[in-house]
């Protein structure tokens, strides 16, 4: 009888509102009754089913415990237009997937319903799609795990412009869940383009309170996105994961033909590989103007406020994955030019405490660490050797003006302006949210001598430490040097066949580290005709000709020491290395803190077919 009273009164109102329980809290699961094709009990009165009309007319089951379900009440929502807007709110969000599945991939999606309290401010959503996990580290190593959502249906999520695809960022890492968003609203206030926005939403998956959560948009093309031209433009990032150093075998990626950087093709998908060549050509344009610190020809090219943005985005929170790079997204417009955003990815950031890397969750130890050192060109007094693609123009007198301008055009306000808006994020997080995920999630310190993290004790060192660093950066960016001066030159290296035997001669510089501009590339048809094919390896040789061991990241190569013997990276006499994924290109560079000026190092690779070798002896230079 009460399964038939509550289906007759549906099929009068718009909303079927469940009022349920949880640990002590009452909370609202929103269900729109035209998704619904009947509910029901189980036979022992335990469940409460509803089936819901999914976009493919199949259906799926959403049960609720009846232990926990307080009272229904119906319901007319309100317009947009009548409610408060109150984007700093906890909002509650309930998925309940198909059979009840557990998510445990990435890959696959699951079928499920979605339900979200706009809390009067904003309308509820009911409505069927699919999750599955998302991210890289997040997803692998922590127990918080991070979802993404595919819709059915194009929706608006609490005042979010309409779009199928959301992701849900576990923020698991970060004590205070305020790292992403304090970026995403420097960004926006910065005003880089397309920047995320963020609601913060208590999640229950299958009935389960699995914690905070923050809502966001997921980076793409599209009208409510990256709102570029969907067949002309194209979408990139700058991304270890997704390049072809840690992704080889996918077709949407490559390495940047002169500064080497990993870049991976997030939009258009499906793309032809002459399509992807033709989108590295155009890249390459672009990095010869900025290895030439051509400012005229990259400000044609390239979109220079968003880029310096980006840069000091990147300084002022120490987001040292630029290092890598990861995460870092930018795009380029039908007929327009290469622009840096959305912006992505921050729990990185804040001097991030490496150590423990998996369980830590501490920062804010160092606000004077700096990415790019106080002359960015040279890396002087740099922690990192980042690539030199986001350095070198650096050495241009009026790209350092406009990169100072710029910073003394928003120093006063980055720090002040967004905490503030912090705070009313934390105010309304601090009502019992943080608690509950606390409860949830605890948040224990590695190291046994230190006490377990509390929520407010980092968010004072976390506004402590911006502040800090902004008044450090003040001095240490208006003492750049002001650039128009390059007191070493670089060449391509020279490569020679003379005897069966492959010579090359290269140059570096010391302070470029790590991150060298060129590759070296060997004549594939040359070194195939002395071997009578391709090669089946390609080894590193220790000076006596022996093979040595490979101790470099990448599939082929060495870290070499000052005999030209094969090195561990982590011994004291570690040089040169030679570097790479491919047969025929090759990078390299030296250990910054053993090369010196006028050091010369000879190294040796050998390609191998059978019984035939062809050696390749390699002379670095070091300016």
């Amino acid at each position: 009888m009460l399964a038939l009273s509550v289906f007759g009164a549906l099929k009068a109102q718009e909303w079927m509102n469940v009022h349920r329980h949880y640990d002590g809290e009452s909370w609202l699961i929103p269900l729109r009754i035209d998704q619904f094709s009947q509910f029901d009990f189980t036979e022992d009165g335990e469940r409460m089913r509803g089936y819901t009309q999914k976009k493919d007319s199949s259906e799926l089951m959403v049960p609720f415990s009846v232990e926990y379900i307080d009272s229904l009440t119906f319901s007319s929502d309100l317009t947009d237009e009548e409610k408060g807007h109150n984007k700093y709110r906890v909002f509650t969000m309930n998925i309940t997937t198909e059979d009840e599945a557990a998510i445990v991939e990435k890959e696959t999606w699951v079928n499920c319903h979605i339900s979200i309290d706009g809390k009067g401010e904003y309308s509820n959503y009911s409505g069927t799609g699919r999750i599955r996990g998302r991210g890289n580290s997040s997803w692998l190593y922590y127990k918080k795990k991070p979802y993404k959502l595919k819709l059915d249906t194009k929706s608006k999520l609490l005042g979010l412009e309409k779009a199928k695809n959301w992701n849900l960022l576990s923020n698991y890492r970060d004590v205070t869940d305020m790292m992403n968003v304090f970026a995403f609203e420097t960004a926006r206030w910065m005003g880089m383009p397309f920047t995320n926005h963020t609601r913060f939403v208590e999640v229950f998956l299958n009935g389960d309170y699995v914690g905070v959560y923050q809502l966001t948009e997921k980076v793409e093309i599209g009208c409510n996105r990256v709102n570029i031209d969907e067949e002309g433009g194209v979408l990139l990032s700058f991304d270890q994961d997704d390049g072809p150093a840690l992704s080889p075998d996918a077709t949407d990626n490559f390495w940047s033909e002169v500064y080497s950087l990993p870049l991976c093709v997030k939009e258009p998908e499906d793309l032809s590989q002459e399509q992807m060549d033709a989108i590295k050509a155009d890249f390459a344009v672009l990095e010869r103007a900025v290895k030439a610190r051509d400012y005229a020809a990259v400000s044609e090219l390239m979109d220079i406020p968003s880029f310096i943005s980006i840069l000091q985005l990147h300084e002022f929170l120490y987001n040292v994955e630029i290092d890598a790079p990861r995460s870092l997204y930018l795009y380029k417009d039908k007929g327009g030019k290469y622009t840096f955003g959305p912006v992505w990815d921050w729990d990185a950031a804040y001097d991030f405490d490496w150590i423990n890397w998996t369980e830590n969750h501490t920062y804010f130890a160092n606000y004077k660490e700096l990415i790019y050192g106080r002359d960015p060109v040279k890396a002087t007094g740099a922690n990192y050797q980042i690539n030199k693609f986001f350095r070198d123009l650096f050495g241009d007198e009026t790209f350092v003006a406009q990169y100072k301008q710029a910073w003394a055009n928003v120093s006063d306000d980055i720090y002040s302006r967004n905490w503030q808006e912090i705070l009313k994020y934390i105010a309304e997080l601090d009502k019992g949210a943080y608690a509950r995920d606390v409860a949830r999630w605890p948040l224990k310190n590695p190291n046994w001598w230190e006490s377990d993290y509390v929520v407010q004790d980092e968010l004072e060192k976390m506004s402590t430490w911006l502040r800090k660093r902004k008044d450090y950066l003040d001095g240490v960016i208006a003492g750049y040097p002001d650039g128009g001066t390059s007191t070493v030159v670089i060449t391509e290296p020279v490569v020679k066949v003379e005897d069966g035997k492959v010579y090359v001669t290269a140059t570096m510089e010391a302070a470029g580290g790590y991150s060298q501009d060129y590759r070296i590339k060997i004549a594939k048809s040359e070194v195939e005709a002395l071997l009578g094919g391709k090669p089946t390896a390609l080894n590193p040789l220790d000076a006596d000709g022996s093979t040595g061991r490979n101790t470099a990241a990448g599939v082929y190569g060495a870290w070499f020491d000052s005999w030209g013997n094969t090195a561990d990276y982590y011994w004291g006499d570690v040089h040169v290395y030679i570097e790479s994924n491919e047969l025929y290109s090759w990078a390299y560079g030296c250990h910054p803190m053993n090369c010196r000026s006028g050091d010369v190092h000879t190294v040796a690779m050998q390609y191998q077919r059978g019984m035939k070798t062809v050696d390749v002896s390699v002379t670095f230079t070091i300016k």
